[in-house]
């Protein structure tokens, strides 16, 4: 039986032949796009559990089919660029790519890293809530979270956050009045396929609390502590 359907968006062929084979191997269903206008195309007409994207695409860019995702979807989205800046990877983390790989890779890291992101959407992001009566909610004001369903609400309008994000606001939510430090965070966070930039947390937590604002404009829900790290603001 096949294993998920993973979107490879890379306009040089041979690069991006050599990833759809090598994920082939491994019995993952791929589809190729080579530019971003036919990868939007391909998104509208499949469904797909994770996507690998240059961002120096023909037609719609990397980050401009990241943000194209994030309104529509909840899945993986792993950047493999040429660019090598933090800079760069900081601002496609913040658009909402889950991971960043730069050019050149190896192969075996390719994998490692689509094996670690799909384990984590095997295990929160799919998951079938047979039992609606045992629920995990955490409710903090007037945001409501649901670890089975990995869903976060405010006032009953939906916040949709990457994987990352809903990890960090589930770690904080579970227990309001203590201080994460930002290396806990990285340990519990990024158990395995984490690139090693330490600004992650910080650009995490901004795109939660932006994505808070979107709906609850008058309240802050995550308090920093100056030199320490992160709770939610229980004030």
């Amino acid at each position: 039986m096949n294993k998920e359907h993973i979107l490879v968006v890379e306009d040089d062929a041979d690069i991006n032949n050599l990833i759809a084979k090598t994920l082939q191997k491994q019995k993952y269903r791929v589809t190729q796009a080579f530019s971003g206008s036919e990868a939007n195309l391909r998104l509208s007409m499949d469904k797909f559990h994770l996507v690998m994207l240059d961002l120096m695409l023909p037609g719609i860019t990397g980050e401009e089919l990241i943000k194209e995702i994030r309104e529509k979807q909840d899945m993986p989205i792993i950047v493999i660029s040429a660019k090598t800046s933090l800079e760069d990877k900081v601002k496609v983390l913040d658009l909402g790519a889950d991971d960043y790989l730069t050019k050149p890779f190896e192969l075996e890291e390719i994998l490692a890293r689509v094996n670690s992101q799909l384990r984590r959407y095997r295990k929160f992001g799919n998951v079938v809530n047979y039992n609606l009566e045992n629920k995990d909610e955490y409710k903090f004001k007037e945001l409501l979270l649901n670890e089975q369903s990995r869903t976060v609400k405010i006032r009953n309008k939906n916040i949709y956050l990457t994987n990352h994000e809903f990890d960090i606001l589930y770690i904080l939510i579970k227990n309001p009045d203590k201080v994460y430090s930002r290396e806990a965070l990285y340990e519990l966070v990024w158990k395995s396929g984490y690139y090693g930039e330490d600004n992650s947390v910080n650009v995490h937590v901004s795109n939660i609390r932006k994505k808070i604002k979107e709906v609850e404009k008058e309240d802050e829900y995550i308090k920093t502590v100056w030199g320490i790290g992160f709770k939610l603001n229980n004030n």
